[in-house]
């Protein structure tokens, strides 16, 4: 990915939904690509949860809850029509925790899966029950799940036959689910095999991102996984946990505020390198461990305006659906079907059973020109009010200012973004050479002055000025 660039992942989509929505959404919006959920065949259970995605049964992707495999070759050559990349969430660390028949009919049960594994391709039962140990987390089963013994030759070359499949249809990257719980000198393996395959089929190497939940306390860390891919010539990246507490601040927890952001770095927060990191507020699953999400309204919507006004990261927007339970899956039918997407009018709006659809907000959507525009820029002359509101520039190119405050709060603070008049992002941005919305001056002493009521943001970069 590029400076600048945000991405969106569409938790449970249909492909049809998801290519649509490349279409008319995230490509005019300017979003770099989208996160799908895993395509292989599946288990399938009568109550529908879910975490069904994550426990494969065949590397087939002929039909899962999210279609075909038509529809999903469809899905990527009009998402790569509309200037979006498609980035595949991976299974590759385990299979079933049962037995059973898969979304395509395949029998299989733990351990035995046909065509595909044996008993002998998998490690010896164990269950992870000591994030001390390095050896348990990375080769005991994680929630009982059959954990593939990803040190094997044979293993590695199946997994890496299933994403070099996806590459040669066209999928531009791959999320890798509990990373953390393989060996990354097996890893890197398989990530090896795969980028030799992608150049074998003259395709471009994967982007890769792994996901390692590093929040400092257990043996294995984010930082053992900074190397995947480099002897191929490839690079990955790191989901980057701490981040989250981002949204704490939002939130207001304990006595966490906007302001406390000031001193913001990779180095005082303890974050890996920003080159390293794929950043996000909430995901799936922090949504449903108590993080901060679209409930919040106000306090959601304003971390991810900060969020994609900061350079820090590849920044990840969560597009999901309201749930009651834990373990409730997408809107659907009585048979399990996922529903068509039909967004909630808004995130205030979005109840259970309701597609959530955050990231298109205009407030959110709007921040991904911001962060495009002003790429490359440091942050520069913070503001706060000590408390719920902030603003600072990003370089000469841009300006944003937000607040939380329940009392309006009035910004005046110094810029380098050169005087003039500017059309405010948030509120429809310049179109046909005048506002649509706030116009935002800075003046001629280089000084911008706004007010803010609570929830609300302004944004300006040099593209908006009139």
């Amino acid at each position: 990915m590029a400076a600048g660039d945000v991405f969106v992942h569409l938790f449970e989509w249909k492909w049809t939904d998801v290519a649509a929505e490349c279409e008319t959404v995230l490509g005019p919006y300017g979003y770099d690509a989208v996160q799908v959920s895993p395509p292989q065949e599946h288990i399938v259970l009568g109550t529908h949860p879910w975490w069904v995605r994550y426990q494969p049964v065949s590397y087939s992707i002929d039909q899962s809850r999210s279609g075909t495999r038509a529809e999903f070759e469809q899905m990527v050559s009009r998402c790569a029509a509309a200037g979006v990349d498609i980035y595949v969430d991976a299974v590759i660390n385990h299979m079933t925790a049962g037995a059973g028949t898969g979304s395509n009919g395949t029998t299989y049960s733990k351990y035995d899966y046909p065509g595909l594994y044996g008993q002998s391709d998998f490690h010896s039962a164990c269950a992870v029950d000591d994030y001390q140990d390095e050896a348990d987390v990375q080769d005991c089963e994680l929630l009982g799940l059959a954990d593939l013994d990803t040190g094997s030759s044979a293993v590695q070359a199946k997994i890496a036959d299933y994403l070099v499949g996806l590459v040669e249809l066209g999928v531009a990257g791959f999320r890798i689910d509990a990373a953390k719980h393989i060996q990354p000198v097996e890893l890197d393996g398989i990530i090896d095999r795969v980028n030799a395959g992608a150049n074998a089929a003259g395709r471009a190497r994967p982007f890769i991102f792994a996901e390692v939940i590093d929040y400092g306390n257990d043996a294995v860390r984010a930082r053992d996984y900074y190397g995947l891919g480099y002897g191929s010539g490839g690079a990955s990246d790191i989901t980057e946990f701490i981040y989250k507490g981002v949204g704490d601040k939002f939130a207001g927890l304990g006595s966490q505020r906007p302001a406390d952001l000031e001193t913001f770095s990779a180095s005082s927060w303890g974050l890996m390198p920003a080159d390293k990191a794929v950043v996000f507020i909430d995901n799936h699953d922090t949504q449903r461990d108590g993080g901060l999400t679209y409930r919040a309204d106000e306090a959601y919507r304003l971390a991810n305006v900060w969020m994609l006004a900061q350079p820090y990261g590849y920044p990840k927007v969560m597009s999901s659906y309201g749930f009651s339970a834990r373990d409730q899956g997408p809107p659907s039918d009585g048979s399990g079907a996922t529903q068509d997407v039909s967004c909630a009018p808004s995130i205030e709006d979005a109840a259970t059973g309701d597609w959530a659809c955050e990231h298109r907000d205009p407030a959110i959507a709007a921040m991904v020109e911001f962060r495009s525009a002003t790429a490359g820029q440091a942050v520069t002359g913070w503001w706060d009010d000590g408390t719920w509101a902030v603003a600072f520039s990003r370089g000469d190119r841009g300006f944003v200012a937000l607040s939380l405050a329940e009392s309006p709060v009035t910004v005046d603070v110094a810029t380098p973004v050169a005087p003039g008049n500017y059309c405010d992002l948030i509120t429809g941005g310049l179109v046909g050479g005048a506002c649509a919305g706030r116009s935002v001056i800075v003046g001629a002493d280089g000084r911008v002055q706004v007010e803010l009521a609570s929830g609300e943001a302004v944004a300006i970069h040099t593209g908006t000025r009139l």
